[in-house]
């Protein structure tokens, strides 16, 4: 169970009444105090710029050089110098104009996995689409974009054909179980001559959840664990080992008649089969800690334990046992072999441990067993 709690109140215990202030009063701030905003600051942080610029190494070096001759040729007054200052102007405004047309009307699309665990590699498939008619794009770098977590995974297309899509993936091994929120793209061109890189962010959600790693457990052939049922019963049932024989009476399944033995008398004779109980193993885990934050021997202990309920859970499944797994702050899940181990993975990929509830400040064991005595 996720607990949300208001931005204001990140710190406050469950039950507990904010402070107001009182009407005479202001009100404490708390935290590092607010710098002053400048007027640029005000004006222009009200605008998001639609493009970021970046210059390259190379583009470092071409600027000293355009500066260096721009100043010769305003000293000098050399022809020569003009012209080649020029083109070199020149040259930064095609980069800009051409980069521009590169980034326009693209659509990012992205394709994550049906589920995906810790420890092992998932590809996610990122589409690229060029809506424009006559001109095409090129050498387009798309970002994907975590929520909380560096951007590390990029796809590189070389060219996109006007009208036309060009798709491309890349491997990511995660290392945490949970939710792996994607907020968006962030497309990036250094055309023509990589002298500036030109980038643009797109939003774009998705949410895939990591379930938690999975060990190969080998179970023992008669695991005493706390198990309710036994192994198989007798009656009427599906199994495929037979149990006995008997006279056929009103109501058994014809389906069920050893005709073998039926022959060698005057009444037919019907097999008992087997019928089958499936059995059920129920898993604890240790979800409630004291305090506001839970200790670090504790979060390692309570991720160890999901570890090997998930990998016992796995096991007991492909055995053919039912399983449930039990919460001490009141979750509870089951699954059988039919269903599989996906319900009892998610489940175990979104548990998060939970602060234990104290009791009131005024009930305390001394004063319930002064009011005890007194009532004696």
């Amino acid at each position: 169970m996720t607990t949300i709690e208001a931005p204001g109140n990140a710190g406050a215990k469950r039950g507990a009444v904010p402070s107001v202030p009182s009407p005479g009063k202001k009100p404490i701030r708390r935290g590092p105090p607010e710098k002053p905003k400048t007027f640029f600051r005000r004006i222009f942080g009200r605008f998001k710029w639609p493009r970021k610029l970046r210059v390259t190494r190379e583009g470092r070096y071409f600027l000293l050089i355009t500066v260096c001759v721009g100043f010769g040729a305003f000293n000098t007054g050399n022809n020569l110098l003009y012209l080649l200052f020029g083109m070199f102007l020149s040259l930064i405004l095609v980069s800009g104009v051409m980069s521009e047309l590169s980034l326009r009307h693209l659509t990012v699309v992205r394709r994550l996995p049906p589920r995906a665990q810790v420890g092992r590699a998932h590809l996610v498939e990122i589409e690229v689409y060029n809506h424009k008619q006559k001109v095409p794009s090129y050498a387009i770098e798309v970002e994907d974009l975590r929520a909380g977590q560096p951007a590390d995974k990029r796809c590189f297309f070389l060219k996109i054909s006007p009208r036309s899509a060009q798709v491309a993936a890349y491997r990511r091994t995660p290392a945490r179980r949970g939710h792996d929120w994607h907020v968006g793209f962030r497309l990036a061109t250094r055309f023509p001559f990589g002298l500036f890189e030109k980038s643009r962010e797109v939003e774009c959600e998705g949410d895939l959840v990591i379930y938690p790693a999975v060990d190969r457990v080998v179970l023992p052939p008669d695991d005493a664990g706390d198990r309710m049922g036994g192994v198989v019963t007798l009656g009427r049932g599906t199994g495929d080992e037979t149990a006995g024989v008997r006279v056929m009476r009103d109501g058994d399944d014809p389906r069920d008649i050893f005709w073998r033995k039926s022959a060698q008398g005057d009444q037919l004779i019907v097999r008992e089969r087997v019928r089958e109980v499936r059995r059920e193993v129920t898993f604890a885990i240790d979800s409630r800690y004291r305090g506001e934050k839970p200790p670090e021997d504790f979060a390692a202990r309570f991720e160890r334990r999901i570890r090997e309920v998930a990998s016992r859970s796995v096991a007991h499944l492909k055995r053919g046992d039912s399983v449930v797994v039990r919460t001490t702050a009141g979750e509870r899940t089951a699954t059988v072999p039919a269903r599989g181990a996906d319900p009892l993975l998610r489940f175990l990929a979104l548990l998060e441990a939970t602060p234990l509830e104290e009791p009131p400040s005024g009930e305390s064991r001394g004063e319930t067993r002064r009011v005890g005595e007194a009532a004696e």
